[in-house]
């Protein structure tokens, strides 16, 4: 049971990092874009994506912590 709960947990760290990665990318793209236009007064595709993102890194985050509480709830 401890094995499927770190391999659980080491996929959901990594849905967080491709999250987290995937949204900076995101915010990177609507900064040059801004930039480059002079508006932002509009949410653009890559500003939807990068909320998505970051919701998404979230809820991997909190998936994680669940699965870490029931590893101690499980060692004690």
């Amino acid at each position: 049971m401890n094995t499927l709960l770190i391999i659980v947990l080491a996929i959901l760290c990594l849905f967080v990092v491709i999250s987290l990665v995937r949204g900076i990318v995101a915010f990177m793209k609507t900064t040059k874009i801004d930039l480059e236009t002079g508006e932002g007064e509009t949410a653009t595709d890559m500003q939807l994506m990068q909320n998505k993102m970051m919701f998404a890194r979230i809820k991997y985050q909190a998936l994680a912590v669940v699965v870490v509480a029931v590893m101690l709830a499980i060692a004690q």
